[in-house]
């Protein structure tokens, strides 16, 4: 198997790029200067050039407040950039793996977790654009597999955990938003589980997070617990921010579905957190 990956600066991508290397998995990451799939040209180019059996999109814009008056450039990245990728494929007869997100929904519902089957309805320009490469993917490329994404963090300084401890080094007192719900998700799950659907042959749009859910205070709450710090967390509305984008306040997505079609276990939030932090050797 041949893999072409996009976004290669990315956390997502470089956990791709890692676990390959590892395993000594034929892959290809071209810098964005040579593949920019707002480009439907180059994104053709590229892959008619390497010819992947499996093309894995990590480039996103994710600024979700700037998305706000970047609309253009939003919708550039995560819409019309997948729809070209899905196109490529097409011709290629390779299969896409695209990643979506959990601000395709406003957060509204009360009964549970969110299905794949529920219904959309982004709340932000970032969650429109979204919600718009998940549409254009299907339309044009049959072989795809879209795993939508929450909370995700990995290598590098753009984590919360590491924002946390930075946060923590700086102020007397932090405030983190307690009624904003989801699942944090580490790179490594999304990694593992992303290769093992693809052996496995699994197509169509998938939850694909760590297990359980939890407020954004309350992963502050456990980070800090690990990492030792002592500082008082107070737990404020996240309204309090002002943020630009509106966000949904409950966005946590159940991944019964994945974890079933794989027969696997997928590894609690909290478990993968621990796991992250030793292999990153995070320290206080």
């Amino acid at each position: 198997m041949r893999y072409l990956i996009t976004g290669k600066n990315g956390q997502l991508a470089r956990a791709f790029i890692k676990k390959f290397e590892k395993q000594s998995i034929d892959f290809s990451a071209p810098d964005e200067s040579r593949l920019d799939i707002t480009n439907a040209a180059a994104v053709a180019d590229a892959v008619a050039a390497y010819t992947p059996d499996v093309i894995v999109n990590c480039a996103a814009y994710n600024l979700v407040d700037r998305a706000e008056q970047e609309q253009g450039r939003a919708f550039a990245v995560n819409a019309s950039g997948p729809k070209h990728l899905a196109q490529a494929a097409a011709r290629q007869k390779a299969i896409l793996v695209h990643f979506g997100s959990d601000y395709v929904f406003d957060g509204t519902k009360e009964n549970g977790l969110y299905e794949e089957d529920d219904q959309v309805n982004p709340l932000n320009e970032y969650g429109k654009s979204k919600r718009s490469g998940e549409d254009l993917v299907r339309e044009a490329c049959g072989n795809f597999l879209i795993f939508r994404l929450s909370w995700v963090y990995g290598a590098g300084k753009q984590n919360f955990i590491h924002k946390l401890k930075e946060w923590a080094r700086d102020s007397e007192y932090l405030k983190i938003a307690c009624d904003e719900f989801s699942v944090p998700t580490c790179v490594d799950t999304v990694v593992d589980v992303t290769l093992r659907s693809l052996d496995q042959g699994l197509q169509g749009l998938y939850h694909l997070t760590n297990s359980g859910f939890c407020s954004r205070y309350e992963w502050a709450r456990f980070i800090a617990g690990r990492l030792g710090i002592h500082k008082f967390i107070r737990p404020v509305s996240m309204d309090s921010f002002n943020l630009p984008a509106k966000r949904p306040k409950f966005s946590a997505m159940n991944n019964a579905k994945l974890s079933g079609a794989l027969n696997v276990a997928i590894p609690a939030w909290e478990a993968a957190v621990e796991a992250f932090m030793r292999e990153e050797h995070f320290a206080s």
